[in-house]
């Protein structure tokens, strides 16, 4: 059982949902004679999985998605806390009855808990302090063009005043950092399509985008606290290893600026993506292996806070797959159920130990999304989130196991190491060796300057 970084064995006591002591392995079971007993033998316990990068799409594209299916295959991949993106659902929640709308439709839906980012465009700057105190956990803006029309990007002058409202609220504000620039089709693609080839989509955005982007983010969350205002800055789904210096000056300086990177950046590299295979295909894009080497990097020295999915689904249709068009396809990979053993093989292979792929997958989110007193941990007063783990089991991920909706991945006949076999959610299982088990009993995850009557936490 993992506890505070070190796995030993152990007891873990639950009651109602909550873990209320973890004793010696060899407890005495008669002294509690009302109690269900599990004995998981010399597997992992590892506490449960926190990703706060999830596209879940419902309402308006559920046939993206929906709540039912990600939530699902988030038990499968060991996920009991999930943070839900403010697009590409329709409406776009950017309003609180957007919002509400979300948590209706999630109640009676979700296999794991489930929080959510509220969106930040042009025209809702000024009603943001309702979308904040109507309990998300913090905003999510674009720098560039997010593909749903509903979304637009902000400039300079919008982040600068959302900083400045969301800053009094100790909450976090995420940005997908990339600024587009007029010098790209002219310098590196002279104006040639973009069509099946793996490596003009790639010099379409180039990491200058990404870098730049940063820049500009860095320079205004300067600003702001150089006036006191002291902004949680958080960059997404990190792409470009040159922009890794950046994030640690910032750090160094004194920002509270966190990044994340996400297990297809880890796991793949362009070198090996075949022209025309638009599965691959995601914004910042995967990038080569240089660069991947060099976001493990990232991670081992802190640059990088944590690991999440971005797990972004859509129909076969839009992702062109008998065409191959890159240019036309939507963007997105799926993996939210194979995020903890495409990381945990890679990691092993890098010689990092599992409790520290836990550290980045498990506590450093739950910490992020100010979960840190619920979740991420095996530790008294915390839930009782826990997942059933062999790290040495090895297989091949097959399509007939996807639990997610459209059975799309890049990692399909891949083999991995590290087997999800049990999931609990509060101490109720909710997945065991390939079966959804019961029925939902997700709840919602807000802020703490919200609460509900609902079951939320």
């Amino acid at each position: 059982m993992l506890i505070d970084g070190t796995f030993d064995a152990a007891s873990l006591l639950v009651s109602d949902g909550i873990i209320t002591e973890i004793r010696s392995f060899d407890l005495d079971t008669a002294e509690y004679e009302d109690a269900v007993v599990h004995d998981f033998g010399h597997k992992l316990i590892i506490p449960g999985l926190v990703d706060t990068h999830v596209h879940i799409n419902e309402p308006g594209r559920t046939h993206w998605e929906g709540f039912h299916y990600a939530t699902r295959a988030a038990a499968a991949g060991g996920i009991t806390s999930l943070v839900d993106m403010p697009l590409n659902s329709s409406p776009v929640t950017t309003n609180v009855s957007a919002l509400e709308q979300k948590l209706r439709l999630f109640k009676g839906n979700g296999w794991v808990d489930c929080g959510f980012w509220g969106g930040v465009v042009p025209q809702n700057i000024d009603d943001l302090d309702d979308l904040l105190d109507a309990g998300v956990l913090g905003l999510k803006a674009f720098t560039i063009e997010s593909g749903i029309d509903e979304f637009p990007e902000v400039n300079a002058e919008h982040l600068t005043k959302v900083m400045r409202k969301i800053g009094k609220y100790q909450l976090p504000l995420l940005v997908h950092a990339e600024l587009q620039d007029c010098h790209t089709e002219h310098d590196v693609l002279q104006g040639t399509p973009i069509g099946k080839s793996y490596s003009r989509f790639l010099a379409s955005r180039p990491k200058r985008w990404e870098n730049n982007a940063i820049k500009l983010l860095i320079a205004l969350a300067s600003s702001t606290n150089d006036d006191g205002i002291f902004t949680k800055l958080h960059i997404v789904h990190l792409s470009s290893s040159d922009a890794l210096s950046l994030i640690k000056e910032g750090k160094e300086k004194g920002l509270r600026i966190s990044a994340e990177t996400c297990p297809h950046y880890l796991s793949l590299f362009s070198e090996a993506i075949p022209d025309g295979n638009c599965i691959f295909k995601c914004c910042p894009p995967i990038r080569d292996n240089a660069n991947r080497d060099l976001l493990w990097g990232g991670l081992a020295d802190g640059t990088i806070d944590f690991i999440v999915s971005d797990h972004s689904p859509s129909p076969p249709e839009l992702k062109q797959l008998e065409s191959g068009d890159l240019e036309n396809a939507w963007g997105g990979i799926s993996s939210i159920q194979f995020g903890l053993p495409l990381s945990w093989t890679e990691a092993k292979n890098r010689g990092f130990d599992l409790s520290k792929v836990i550290e980045w997958m498990s506590t450093n989110p739950a910490k992020f999304c100010g979960l840190e007193k619920r979740k991420g941990r095996l530790a008294p007063s915390f839930d009782a989130d826990f997942v059933v783990f062999d790290d040495h089991a090895e297989y091949v991920i097959e399509e007939q196991n996807i639990l997610y909706r459209h059975k799309l991945s890049p990692y399909i006949g891949a083999r991995v190491m590290g087997l999800v076999e049990k999931t609990f959610l509060r101490g109720n299982l909710v997945y065991s060796d390939g079966d959804i088990i019961g029925f939902p009993k997700g709840q919602t995850l807000m802020n703490h300057r919200h609460s509900l009557n609902d079951g939320s936490v």
